[in-house]
């Protein structure tokens, strides 16, 4: 384009003087020679002129100058050659055609899944055993990629760099970073990153296998979950799963299970152990993993699977058969003890062993049978002997109960003869009262019966008290007195000694009646004869 508007300037110019040249008049031919020259100085102006877009880099290409010093191709000081510094977006001038020429390439655009790999094609020569060349710190990371920075007070050097670019657009100099485009390293839940470097100072032998990071080895702390934007051809990295993982040994085992463990007891006995290994790599022992058996996978299991035979073959030899079989909660925690010792040397920490099944029909079937038929007799002893001592404590039952039975039938008759002590006493009083009562009362009837005589006499005194006793009794003297009646006559004082004697007999009668029907009703109510 540009170097066509040169032309076409150059022809229109050309043209112009022809015509200037056919002309009589001096002045017309003058002013016609200065038309052509300034139409060819504004088409050559034109021509320099030079536009990059704004998704664009330019790249200048200087055609004339000095030759480039050896073993270099990018110029830093006006040489022939591509120059450094590149065009930014938008117009630039004073690039003549012929002597400059501009290419203009894509900026580079690094996504967010992505990283950017870097490697330069010139620059100082990288040192003797170095593969990549050291990366620079965050602040100077703008610098190096500013190829005439890079190339001259920046030092760089050529070849593979370790520094890399992240997600965003760059506009650098295609002419000197050429960039390789590689998903970023992506470390999950549940791992982490071990970092082998191949860049960094080398630490030197004797040291300890794990350095520290922007050492040359494998780094001693891992790298946590995130996304991870590294050179993957500097910096190799071994992702290593630190969930909790279960290998099992089994004797039908499926895939990804092992076969069952063979061991051999001290009593020759070799049966088969179904055992369950659960175990973990801790985030601060994944670099150990790494640099001892090289990742979690096939290594790990292989040192994993041979420390657990052997373990288990070894505990075996030590011990009979039937103990191995009746002990199998010690041989969980002996060989837990022993394989959480023998894995922590490579970094994998054991934290449960279980035994399943132990031996089958065809190994120690016959064993088995033996001691279930003596576990068989045992119990049956055991059994007898629950009840012979159930028996004794029967006994001892039954003659608690009965000493138990005498003392409650003592207390009981205690107790009734406390209680007939004090019925005794209270019908003592109680006789004792009435007598009173009686003695009292004959008296005073003996003192009012003298006093009665003394006035009417003795035989009316008698009189009236027979006839009060006639009254309060209800005594029938009818009869008796109707058989008497007419033999002889009532006195002066008195009724006749005949009538008397026919009343007082009639009276006993009564009394006499009376009596036997009183008796039977005293006697029930006071429980006996009084």
């Amino acid at each position: 384009m540009t170097m066509m508007l040169l032309v076409v300037g150059l022809v229109a110019a050309a043209a112009i003087v022809v015509g200037a040249i056919k002309l009589q008049n001096t002045a017309l031919r003058s002013a016609a020679l200065m038309a052509a020259l300034t139409v060819f100085l504004i088409f050559f102006a034109f021509s320099s002129i030079r536009y990059v877009g704004e998704d664009a880099v330019g790249v200048v290409i200087r055609n004339f100058g000095s030759d480039l010093p050896q073993g270099t191709i990018i110029a830093t000081r006006g040489e022939k050659g591509p120059q450094a510094s590149v065009l930014g977006p938008g117009w630039h001038f004073w690039l003549w055609p012929g002597i400059f020429d501009v290419e203009t390439s894509p900026i580079v655009e690094i996504k967010n899944d992505e990283v950017g790999l870097l490697t330069t094609t010139d620059g100082q020569a990288l040192p003797e055993g170095v593969a990549f060349a050291t990366e620079w710190n965050a602040p100077q990371f703008r610098d190096m990629l500013d190829a005439e920075i890079f190339l001259t007070t920046g030092k760089g050097f050529k070849g593979p760099q370790a520094a890399v670019l992240k997600p965003g657009k760059y506009r650098i100099n295609p002419k000197l970073y050429r960039v390789e485009k590689v998903a970023v390293t992506n470390i999950e839940k549940a791992t982490v990153g071990v970092v082998k470097s191949n860049v960094g100072d080398k630490v030197t032998e004797g040291e300890r296998t794990l350095v520290k990071e922007g050492q040359r080895g494998i780094w001693n702390a891992p790298l946590m979950p995130d996304k991870v934007y590294l050179n993957t051809k500097a910096y190799e990295v071994t992702v290593i799963s630190t969930r909790e993982r279960i290998l099992r040994y089994t004797k039908g085992h499926a895939e990804g299970e092992e076969t069952e463990i063979m061991v051999r007891t001290s009593d020759g006995f070799t049966f088969p152990v179904d055992v369950r290994i659960k175990y973990s790599v801790l985030p601060e022992d994944a670099p150990r993993v790494v640099s001892k058996v090289g990742d979690d996978q096939e290594g790990l299991r292989d040192v994993l699977n041979s420390a657990v035979r052997a373990i288990f073959r070894n505990n075996a030899e030590g011990v009979k058969a039937l103990d191995y079989v009746q002990q199998r909660s010690h041989q969980e925690q002996q060989s837990l003890v022993m394989l959480q010792e023998e894995m922590r040397k490579i970094g994998v920490t054991v934290s449960q062993v279980a035994i399943g099944d132990v031996g089958d029909e065809a190994t120690l079937g016959a064993l088995l049978k033996t001691q279930t038929d003596r576990e068989i007799a045992l119990q049956e002893q055991e059994t007898y002997r629950e009840q012979q001592r159930a028996a004794e404590q029967k006994k001892e039952l039954t003659r608690t109960e009965q000493e138990a039975e005498e003392e409650r039938r003592l207390a009981t008759a205690s107790y009734e003869v406390q209680i007939a002590e004090q019925e005794k006493e209270r019908r003592i009083i109680e006789a004792n009262a009435e007598a009173e009562a009686i003695k009292i009362k004959a008296g005073a009837q003996a003192d009012a019966y003298r006093l009665v005589a003394e006035q009417i006499g003795q035989g009316n005194a008698a009189l009236v008290e027979l006839l009060k006793i006639v009254g309060e009794r209800g005594i029938n003297i009818t009869p008796r007195v109707m058989v008497i009646g007419g033999n002889g006559a009532a006195g002066s004082a008195g009724m006749s000694s005949a009538e008397t004697t026919a009343l007082i007999g009639t009276m006993l009668d009564s009394m006499i009646d009376k009596t036997e029907e009183e008796t039977p009703r005293r006697i029930s109510d006071a429980g006996g004869p009084d």
